[in-house]
């Protein structure tokens, strides 16, 4: 009688499946719940697969580089793909077969944006021929941490050329070397940027996960537009030895997964000290905090959630993003927490963020100082000598494939034109402004003065003021432009910026080395509303692990 009751659910279970399966993904088929679907399969359901011999990692890296095939010329999306990827899960794959696993991402390919260094076969070039060819050391302190934890790096994400830090008339997610990467939530749709491509591989699954950068807004802007959860860490959490820099006191390495604990499961491989990243020695840790386990349904009970106002601006086309956020005000409140509304940065805060110069500033002279001494000397060969800024700059207007002047190098032109780097009195002023407005008289005064345990904000208006202190912020998917949006394009022409079905994202923003908290708020909200699977991309690969291990005559175990 139990086993005729346990058959009864077992096909009722199955009906289920397939009945969601048929409502989310009309044009998928032959769906096995053995193989879970690549665009929304989470790192466990992989690890349940592989402990399960169902399929291995070189069945992993077969499917995804299938998948990338199939959308890479329409997208642009990857730029590099590993050679050795496929020998490297083969090792993998044997040292699991031997016992031996090296934690919860062992044998998971992932992808990583083009500036992250790699001492391998794969160039580094933050989107420019300049760097074609020139080759490290030894892996960035990111590469050598996903190693370590057992990752395939697949291969690279192409991005908004040199972080989105050339040009003031390029467009995101364009670069000289992979050339115009597009969102697939619509035709032609901006990725935004400048971590653009590992946006879109992400929400694709054309990886298990991918990581991005941040300077400001470089992973929760993509993010939020590619439907993904985005953490943007402390700087200093993540190492950003050998990944070429923007600015040391902003740029920050984090995960853009599908969820929540996706994203914890990467940011606890990548986390951690690195002594070739000196900010890094400054945790307040010895070990990092147990990310996974803070993704708890519970977390926002009892805590104490302030909105601050003053920085939401009703602009043209916000208002679908501003209801959505209000109902998720309602949702957060009846999660438990208290919501404390109108906590807002000081007048001469809001004044310097909107139209002082001291964020651009710091930019600029640190990025005279910290691409030649962070990255560019420590090259091991470097084909086009490029030395500096100068030198970079000489390249890209004399080589024609960057596109110049069409695309201008004007941000490199204006930090030419302040006359000092970042060993000037002058940035040093400059640099304690930003502290201030975006500290004491910004966020980091709210969270005090107000005894908050976070602030939460529209992701669109989550990134600005956390960068200029480094603290961290996580976005998580809030909704989805509504059907009759008015289609509006980029000053080129070549983007559509909104559009019916393009995502957009809620932040949470929290102290220094509060990503622990953040986490657990961000994933009680994303358990609650499950946002991410009410709108499917337009473009989706059809290649799944059932696929690939179909074609080996592979015997499928089922239950």
């Amino acid at each position: 009688m139990a086993s005729g009751a346990h058959s009864v659910c077992l096909l009722w279970l199955l009906l289920f499946q397939s009945i969601i399966c048929h409502f989310f993904y009309p044009n998928q088929t032959n769906v096995d719940s053995t193989f879970p679907l690549l665009i929304d399969v989470t790192t466990e359901e992989l690890e349940t697969g592989l402990e399960q011999g169902f399929f291995t990692s070189v069945d992993l890296v077969n499917a995804y580089i299938a998948r990338i095939n199939e959308v890479n010329s329409t997208l642009n999306v990857v730029t590099e793909l590993n050679p050795d990827a496929l020998a490297i899960a083969a090792e993998l794959d044997a040292e699991r077969s031997n016992g031996t696993t090296r934690g919860p991402l062992h044998g998971m390919p992932i992808l990583i944006k083009n500036n992250i260094g790699t001492a391998d076969r794969m160039s580094t070039t933050a989107g420019s021929f300049a760097l074609l060819g020139a080759t490290l050391p030894q892996d960035s302190g990111i590469a050598a941490k996903l190693r370590a934890a057992g990752v395939v790096i697949l291969g690279k994400t192409n991005l908004s050329q040199w972080a989105n830090f050339r040009s003031t008339n390029s467009t995101n997610g364009w670069s000289a070397y992979g050339g115009q990467t597009f969102g697939a939530y619509y035709p032609q749709q901006d990725p935004s940027g400048s971590s653009s491509g590992s946006g879109v591989a992400s929400s694709l699954g054309l990886a298990l996960a991918t990581l991005g950068s941040e300077t400001s807004g470089s992973i929760l802007s993509p993010s939020q537009s590619n439907n993904l959860v985005g953490i943007k860490p402390t700087v200093g959490l993540t190492s950003r030895a050998l990944v070429i820099p923007i600015s040391e006191r902003q740029d920050t390495v984090g995960p853009m997964t599908r969820t929540v604990r996706d994203a914890a499961y990467l940011l606890q491989a990548i986390a951690g000290q690195d002594p070739n990243d000196n900010y890094t020695l400054a945790q307040p840790f010895e070990h990092p905090p147990d990310y996974v386990g803070a993704c708890n349904y519970s977390s926002l009970r009892g805590k104490r959630i302030g909105i601050p106002r003053n920085i939401i601006f009703d602009d043209e086309g916000e208002a679908p993003v501003l209801a959505a956020f209000e109902t998720a005000i309602r949702t957060i409140r009846r999660a438990g927490a208290t919501i404390v509304d109108n906590v807002n940065i000081t007048s001469f805060a809001l004044d310097q963020y909107l139209n002082g110069n001291s964020s651009t500033i710091v930019l600029e002279a640190d990025f005279l100082s910290d691409l030649p001494k962070n990255y560019l000397s420590k090259l091991v060969t470097n084909p086009n000598n490029i030395q500096d800024l100068e030198d970079v700059s000489n390249f890209t207007q004399n080589f024609p494939p960057e596109e110049y002047p069409d695309r201008n190098t004007e941000i490199w032109d204006e930090a030419f034109a302040l006359g000092f780097d970042n060993t000037s009195p002058q940035f040093w002023a400059a640099y304690q402004n930003n502290l201030e407005i975006a500290g004491r008289q910004g966020v980091l005064g709210l969270l005090t003065n107000y005894s908050l345990d976070a602030l939460v904000l529209p992701t669109d208006f989550s990134a600005g003021l956390p960068a200029l202190v480094g603290t961290p912020v996580v976005t998580v998917p809030l909704g989805f432009y509504p059907s009759n949006t008015t289609v509006v394009r980029n000053r080129r022409g070549t983007l559509v910026e909104t559009a019916p079905n393009i995502p957009f994202g809620l932040s949470f923003l929290g102290p220094a080395w509060s990503e622990a908290s953040l986490i657990g708020y961000a994933y009680a909200f994303e358990q609650r509303t499950n946002v991410r699977n009410q709108v499917q991309p337009y473009l989706v690969p059809n290649v799944e692990l059932t696929d690939v291990v179909s074609k080996k005559g592979k015997l499928v175990r089922r239950f």
